[in-house]
């Protein structure tokens, strides 16, 4: 009888691979990616087989970004990818040509990310000293959000809200223990202390989303803030210094209304800000702050200079153009690793864990940018915009870059894009000038509106899914509820700059 019910359990059913296929994802998801990947095919079947089954190969690509928080969308996005290639819709040269264009973004996401990695212990004690130092409420938010902005110009987007999650989950855990008294769980926190943990948290989730928006203010001025930029610049032919300049009519004034916007939610407590955090918790956070202050050694120190210096030597290196930006990241790596003792390769690891899953998303991004090339999928929409005077057409990329970027992600309609309308350059249907305008619309509309959803940003898609969201009760609704007036406010401004002031 053991034997049987030992065979039965290890018998093979369909139900078990079914249970496998994309894992946990939900059953009516799973459902649908068989069903885009059954659908493709007969498309092929129609008049103009090609050309639908390309446009359903994108929307279904969109539909996996936008569900990124029920599966992540490398492993049903790539496998729509291969199906796209065994259709013959592109090919594998062509996916590795538009690699080879991006490869630059690529050394940015893997040596760059993982450079920053190495210097989260600096990072981490600049966000600490200014928690607990600022007094006023809405200083301390402008401040998060403005050296958030600051950072992400030179860092990444993504590594910088690391950073200030690992801070707030590091603060919430501290106060946690207190508050429960060394348990883990709410139920075991008493009633004294349940109101101000409750406080705590909003106050956690303002700072979270003001510096979740400052990554955005600062991620759009540089080649280095987001990974389109660089893909950008590249194609418009634009180094560091000169990429910000062409970009700063449009965001600086966004940059000011943004931290103005910061400012006004804190001062009235709209949209659930505004939140001071107890006296109680500040006291406990001090108290830890400097017993961790008396721990640090001379050598935890001198780390934190040497991360400094690393700090000092990649801002000069960008903006002098010293090297392509994922060498530059490759030399921080090199500097900080031999320089703070970090020799052991099971502690290089961890620095790129969390760069290479994104990276090879951008591999998957590129294989759905080679069917959108060989199937000439967005040709009409870019000969609609240029048949518009030349004043309105940069307006109308803002717009649409801006919307499709807050459904799907930014990084993909920006390569889309960019891709499109340097071909009508090179076919001679656009001046210089308009180029660069269409770059400047194009840059700006993917990277200022998607700050709508999750989904429009890395970074906000990363806060969401990390370990803090759950423990500070921020969901999605709650995200898109309190990134709104950020959104209006900046994606007009950034709509009436690229209108008007640009040109």
């Amino acid at each position: 009888m053991a034997e049987t019910t030992s065979s039965r359990r290890g018998r093979i059913s369909f139900d078990s691979f079914w249970d496998n296929f994309l894992g946990n994802a939900p059953e009516w998801y799973k459902r649908a990616i068989v069903g885009f990947l059954i659908l493709n095919p007969l498309l092929l079947l129609l008049p103009q087989g090609h050309y639908i089954a390309g446009w359903a190969l994108v929307l279904e690509f969109i539909f996996t970004l936008a569900m990124a928080l029920k599966c992540y969308p490398l492993q049903p996005g790539g496998l729509l990818a291969l199906e796209a290639i065994a259709l013959q819709l592109s090919s594998p040269d062509t996916v590795l040509h538009e690699l080879e264009s991006a490869f630059p973004v690529i050394l940015l996401l893997i040596f760059m990310v993982a450079g920053i990695y190495f210097m989260k212990d600096l990072l981490l004690f600049i966000f600490t000293k200014i928690l607990l130092r600022v007094r006023s409420k809405a200083l301390l938010s402008f401040l998060f959000c403005f050296v958030a902005a600051f950072l992400s110009a030179f860092l990444d987007a993504l590594t910088v809200t690391a950073v200030v999650i690992s801070v707030a989950v590091g603060f919430y855990s501290v106060y946690h223990r207190f508050a429960s008294e060394s348990g883990d769980h709410d139920e075991e926190v008493p009633e004294l202390h349940r109101q101000d943990l409750d406080q705590f948290r909003s106050f956690l989730r303002n700072l979270m989303m003001h510096a979740a928006v400052g990554t955005a203010l600062g991620g759009v001025t540089t080649t280095v803030g987001e990974p389109q930029n660089l893909l950008i610049s590249k194609v418009m032919e634009w180094e560091f210094i000169e990429f910000f300049m062409v970009m700063a009519p449009v965001t600086l004034p966004v940059l000011a209304v943004g931290l103005f916007t910061c400012l006004v939610l804190e001062w009235t407590g709209w949209f659930g800000y505004g939140t001071r955090i107890p006296e109680n918790v500040l006291t406990v956070l001090k108290e830890y702050d400097r017993e961790e202050t008396e721990s640090r050694t001379g050598r935890d120190n001198a780390r934190l200079i040497m991360q400094a210096v690393a700090g000092v030597f990649l801002m000069c290196a960008l903006a002098f153009q010293l090297a392509e930006v994922g060498l530059v990241g490759l030399s921080v790596i090199v500097l900080q690793t031999a320089l703070n003792g970090i020799v052991e390769e099971h502690q290089l690891g961890h620095a790129f864990e969390e760069a290479l899953p994104f990276t090879a998303l951008l591999a998957v991004f590129f294989a759905v940018v080679a069917v959108i090339h060989d199937q000439h999928l967005f040709t009409p929409v870019i000969d609609y915009v240029l048949t518009l005077e030349p004043h309105l057409q940069p307006g109308m990329f803002y717009i649409a870059n801006g919307v499709l970027s807050a459904i799907s992600d930014n990084v993909f309609v920006a390569t889309v894009y960019i891709k499109e309308v340097e071909a009508a350059y090179v076919a001679g249907d656009l001046t210089r000038q308009q180029f660069d305008l269409l770059g400047v619309a194009i840059n700006t509309g993917t990277n200022i509106p998607s700050v709508a959803t999750p989904n429009g940003q890395a970074a906000f898609l990363f806060l969401l899914t990390s370990s803090l969201a759950p423990l500070i009760r921020l969901s999605y609704g709650r995200m898109v509820f309190m990134a709104l007036p950020y959104t209006i406010t900046m994606g007009i401004t950034g709509w009436m700059a690229v209108q008007w002031i640009l040109q």
